[in-house]
């Protein structure tokens, strides 16, 4: 092939397909490409001579989570997994189990509230709907 012109199709890496992509040369500078256009996507962008542009993984925090994988020691695969029960402090293990404790009273006193309301309902339901009573008929006619 011979010299590169404007408008001429060349292959090259686009940023916004993020693949190698027929482009049209859209400027120049001293001969080489300088400017192209995706004829995919229509997208203007810098000649990148068919390179895709570095990943944006930083390579210090790469080399830090290899360096953690490395210390861990692998399971083998045969190996039966056994959950590894981290003992809690005596004192930690008591304020746990006084939690417990109280919010199973919590759930004892809901439970004996519970019959309560539905014997009240029950007997706001026998008076009869709340418009027929004195405090009703008031607060439909906007009284207190």
């Amino acid at each position: 092939m011979g010299e590169i012109r404007l408008g001429d199709i060349i292959d090259d890496f686009c940023v916004k397909c993020k693949r190698i992509m027929n482009h049209a040369v859209v400027s120049m500078l001293n001969g080489e490409p300088a400017k192209v256009r995706c004829r995919t996507c229509h997208n203007d962008h810098d000649y990148r001579h068919e390179q895709p542009p570095p990943p944006k993984v930083d390579t210090r925090k790469q080399a830090l989570f290899n360096e953690v994988l490395a210390k861990v020691t692998p399971v083998p695969v045969g190996a039966p997994v056994l959950d590894a029960a981290v003992e809690e402090p005596a004192e930690e293990a008591s304020a746990v189990q006084a939690e417990e404790a109280e919010e199973a009273e919590k759930a004892e006193e809901a439970e004996e509230v519970a019959p309560k309301k539905a014997k009240t309902a029950a007997k706001t339901m026998a008076k009869g709907d709340a418009k027929t009573t004195a405090k009703g008929k008031a607060k439909a006619k906007g009284h207190k």
